[in-house]
């Protein structure tokens, strides 16, 4: 493990130690796991860019894509399966269908 000096404004560095000990952890804990929660978020946010630049292109490409009112249909039905008190099988839902969009 490497060391690495952090320098904070005295306000930021007051606040980190105070929610640190509210939360029983250490200033040091806290701000590793702070860093390491930033590093996931800027890593998934890159991820869901990288796939929508990907699925922008392919839709572009092919010329089809889904009707945006079957889209929300059908994770509707997706989240009410998932909350149900009897599971539905996701198998029993429908996928929409890419449609031609160019006229």
């Amino acid at each position: 493990m490497t060391t690495t000096s952090l320098k904070l404004p005295d306000d930021l560095k007051q606040r980190a130690a105070a929610v640190a000990q509210d939360l029983g952890m250490t200033p040091h804990a806290f701000m590793v796991d702070a860093i390491r929660k930033a590093s996931d978020a800027a890593e998934k946010h890159a991820a869901f860019v990288a796939q929508a630049k990907a699925a922008r292109k392919k839709t572009l490409k092919t010329g089809l894509g889904f009707e945006a009112e079957e889209v929300h249909d059908y994770l509707r039905e997706r989240i009410a399966a998932a909350t149900a008190p009897v599971a539905k099988k996701t198998s029993e839902i429908t996928a929409p269908k890419a449609k031609p969009w160019r006229g």
